[in-house]
C-alpha cells in the first residue's frame, strides 16, 4: 500500500463517521420528536467542534508531525461514536447526542487539516514521483468526498432495516476504524517535531496560529467567497430537503433522506476528476462553475418546497452534489497553489472553516421559517449564491493568467 493510500484511507473512514449521522437526523425527528430548530442544531454543534480542530490542527502538526495530531484524531472517532450509539440505547439522549456531534466535529476539523496536507505531502517526491501538481488536492477530496457518501448510505440503510437502528451504523463505524489505526502507524512522517526557540512571544503554539497567506487578496477575493458553498450545496441537499418536503415522506422519510444523501455525494465523488480538467483550462473555471450548478440547485430545491415533488428532490441533490465536488476540489487546488509550504497546513484549515459554515445553512433557514416559508428562503440562499458568483467572477478575470506559482505572501499581493 502507497503511503498516500493509507491517510486517503483514514480520511474515507473519518469521514464516513461524521456524515453517517446526517439520514439519522430524520430517525430521531420522527421518533423522539425533535423540532426542526434542535434537528439542525446537531448539525450547528457539530460545526462548533470543527472550529477548534480547524484552528489547531495545521499549526500543531507543523510542529508536532502529522502522525501525533492524526492518529489521536482517529482512535478519538471511536468514542464518539460509541457517544452517539449510546445516546439511542432506553431512549434518544439529546445530550449524548449534542456530545457526539460535537466530538466528531473536533476529530474531523483536524482529520480534514492535517490529513489532506499529508496526502498533499505524500503525493509528491520521494513518496510518489509520478503524482502530478493536484494529485494531493484530488485524492483528498475523493477521500473525503466517498466518506461522507457511503457512511450516510449505509448508516441510513441499517438504521432502515437492520436490529438496533440507533446503535448498529456506529458501531459499523467503530469496527472499520480499527485497521484504519493500524494503517496509520505505519506511514511515513513527512514534518517531523522541530524544536522551537524559547523567549517571549517566539515558539508559542499561538504564534503559530496566525496565517498570512489568508490575507492575500487572490485568497480573500476568489475562495473566500466560494468556500462556503462547498459544504452548503449537501446541507441544503440532503438536510433542508427532507424537512422542506414535511408529510409527504412519511412513513419513508429515512430511506428517503438516506436517498438524497447518496445521490448527493455520489454527483459529488463523480465530478471530482472533471473539476480537475477543468482546472487545466482555467483556475478559476472551477469555482465559477461550482457556483453556477450550487444556484441551480438550489432554485430546484425550492420547487421542491413549492411543490412537494419527490422526483425533483432527487435532480436537485444531483446537481448540488455536482456544484459540492466542483467547488471542494477547486477550492482546493486554489489553496495549493496559493500556500507556501510552511503554510500549507494553516491555509487549508482556514479554507475548509470557511467550507463548514455551510453546514450551518439548515439550522439559519430552520430558525427564519416563523418569517418565510422554505420556497421563499431557497429563493434566497440561491440569490447570495449568485452574488458569490458575480464575485468570483470578476476577481477572476485578474488572475486567469497566472501560472500557479504562489503568490508572495502580503495583503497586496
Amino acid at each position: 500500500m502507497r503511503p498516500w493510500v493509507r491517510v486517503v484511507a483514514v480520511l474515507f473512514t473519518i469521514g464516513y463517521g461524521a456524515n453517517q449521522f446526517s439520514p439519522l437526523m430524520v430517525m430521531y425527528r420522527e421518533q423522539s420528536h425533535f423540532t426542526a430548530v434542535t434537528v439542525a442544531a446537531f448539525f450547528g454543534v457539530y460545526v462548533a467542534g470543527l472550529a477548534p480542530g480547524l484552528l489547531i490542527g495545521g499549526p500543531a502538526s507543523n510542529r508536532w508531525g502529522r502522525r501525533r495530531l492524526l492518529l489521536p484524531c482517529v482512535i478519538a472517532s471511536v468514542p464518539a461514536s460509541a457517544v452517539l450509539a449510546l445516546g439511542g440505547v432506553d431512549g434518544i439522549s439529546e445530550a449524548a447526542l449534542y456530545t457526539g456531534r460535537f466530538l466528531f466535529g473536533v476529530v474531523i476539523g483536524v482529520a480534514m487539516t492535517v490529513g489532506s496536507t499529508w496526502v498533499k505531502e505524500l503525493s509528491q517526491p520521494p513518496w510518489d514521483p509520478a503524482a502530478d501538481e493536484g494529485s494531493g488536492a484530488r485524492r483528498a477530496a475523493l477521500a473525503l468526498s466517498a466518506g461522507f457518501g457511503v457512511g450516510p448510505a449505509v448508516g441510513g440503510s441499517l438504521a432502515q432495516w437492520a436490529p438496533l437502528p440507533m446503535e448498529l451504523p456506529y458501531l459499523v463505524h467503530i469496527v472499520i476504524t480499527i485497521p484504519a489505526i493500524g494503517w496509520l502507524l505505519r506511514t511515513p512522517e513527512t514534518r517531523p517535531a522541530v524544536a522551537v526557540p524559547r523567549g517571549p512571544g517566539r515558539g508559542t503554539l499561538w504564534s503559530d496560529l496566525a496565517v498570512p497567506a489568508a490575507r492575500q487578496r487572490r485568497f480573500l477575493r476568489l475562495v473566500v467567497p466560494a468556500a462556503p458553498w462547498a459544504f452548503g450545496a449537501p446541507s441544503i441537499s440532503f438536510a433542508v430537503q427532507p424537512v422542506a418536503l414535511g408529510g409527504r415522506t412519511a412513513g419513508f422519510g429515512l430511506i428517503f433522506a438516506t436517498l438524497l444523501t447518496a445521490l448527493t455525494l455520489a454527483a459529488g465523488v463523480g465530478i471530482q476528476s472533471f473539476a480537475r480538467r477543468l482546472d487545466r483550462r482555467s483556475r478559476t473555471l472551477g469555482l465559477r462553475l461550482g457556483l453556477a450548478l450550487v444556484v441551480t440547485g438550489t432554485l430546484l430545491a425550492a420547487g421542491t418546497a413549492a411543490s412537494g415533488s419527490l422526483a425533483l428532490a432527487m435532480i436537485a441533490s444531483v446537481v448540488l452534489g455536482a456544484g459540492f465536488g466542483i467547488s471542494l476540489v477547486s477550492g482546493l487546488l486554489e489553496v495549493q497553489r496559493i500556500a507556501r509550504p510552511e503554510d500549507l497546513a494553516g491555509l487549508t484549515a482556514v479554507y475548509y472553516g470557511l467550507t463548514y459554515i455551510g453546514f450551518g445553512f439548515p439550522m439559519l433557514l430552520a430558525g427564519l421559517t416563523g418569517l418565510a416559508g422554505y420556497p421563499v428562503l431557497l429563493v434566497g440562499m440561491a440569490l447570495l449564491a449568485l452574488l458569490s458568483l458575480v464575485v468570483v467572477t470578476v476577481a477572476g478575470r485578474r488572475v486567469r493568467q497566472l501560472t500557479g506559482v504562489p503568490q508572495p505572501v502580503s495583503p497586496e499581493s
